[in-house]
């Protein structure tokens, strides 16, 4: 199973990979509480659906 998208290309829009982690949990916990996910992506996984989310530029990564 290859999981997509990948840390790597992740880390081209993240500066480090701790930033990284935050804004994908910041950004999966809003969407296990309820929040409409903003990727057409069929996935059931909460941090799946934020990582597609801020590797398609929907969301920002803020410092």
């Amino acid at each position: 199973m290859i999981i997509k998208p990948t840390v790597t290309d992740l880390l081209k829009i993240a500066d480090n990979r701790f930033e990284l982690v935050i804004a994908t949990s910041k950004r999966a916990r809003k969407i296990a509480e309820g929040e409409k996910p903003l990727t057409n992506v069929k996935e059931r996984s909460a941090v799946t659906l934020a990582a597609n989310e801020i590797v398609e530029g929907k969301v920002k990564i803020k410092c």
